[in-house]
């Protein structure tokens, strides 16, 4: 409060600091604020995570720091998102009644959509298919049509499919592949980020 009053009542005053003054001063803030630390720990850290501590460093050395801030979260983010792609994966289960259980494990959004898509094989699994998505989460508009795809693909090939353990919201957003879900106790209960105004038309088409 001290600062913004000074700066907004007394400009004139700051005007008559020499610059050369003004740079040495920020010289000792940087060096006090600069988190040295991290040159410790950057060989423990994730490659991605140093990668992005590095990357943010020489842009707000070339640019700005609100540059570099904006930069690093953009960095991070799409990170984030290669990362959780590359983790979706399926575990089968056969059964003795001829029922093929696919478990997947992470969760399907934009990045995972195809992956998710690649788990399954329509053309050689049986007769009864279940899909169990208890240790998965359903994250956007793009993981919803890549469930109408998989239902579109299984019922071209006049597979009973059965999906389990999805949540409320996937319930009401699902058209085509909602015919197609068990309701248990156990169901999760999360929202899904879709487009407002959109919902997932028959075998994936948006309206």
């Amino acid at each position: 409060m001290l600062l913004l009053s000074f700066v907004t009542f007394a400009s004139a005053l700051i005007e008559q600091i020499p610059l050369a003054a003004l740079i040495g001063v920020m010289f000792m803030v940087v060096i006090g604020t600069f988190a040295w630390k991290s040159f410790s720990i950057i060989a423990r850290v994730p490659r991605i995570d140093a990668a992005v501590i590095i990357l943010v460093t020489i842009i707000t050395v070339l640019t700005d720091l609100a540059i570099a801030v904006v930069a690093g979260v953009i960095i991070s983010a799409l990170a984030y998102a290669w990362s959780n792609a590359t983790r979706i994966r399926a575990t089968i289960e056969d059964g003795e009644d001829g029922v093929r259980v696919y478990r997947v494990e992470g969760p399907p959004f934009f990045g995972s959509a195809e992956g998710f898509l690649e788990l399954f094989d329509a053309k050689s699994d049986p007769e009864v298919v279940v899909v169990d998505f208890m240790k998965s989460r359903v994250a956007d508009q793009s993981a919803l049509q890549a469930i109408e795809a998989l239902a579109a693909r299984y019922l071209a090939n006049r597979t009973r499919l059965e999906l389990r353990h999805l949540s409320r919201d996937c319930h009401t957003l699902l058209a085509r592949a909602g015919q197609l879900m068990v309701d248990s106790d156990d169901d999760p209960d999360y929202g899904v980020a879709v487009h407002y105004g959109v919902r997932i038309g028959r075998f994936g088409g948006a309206h």
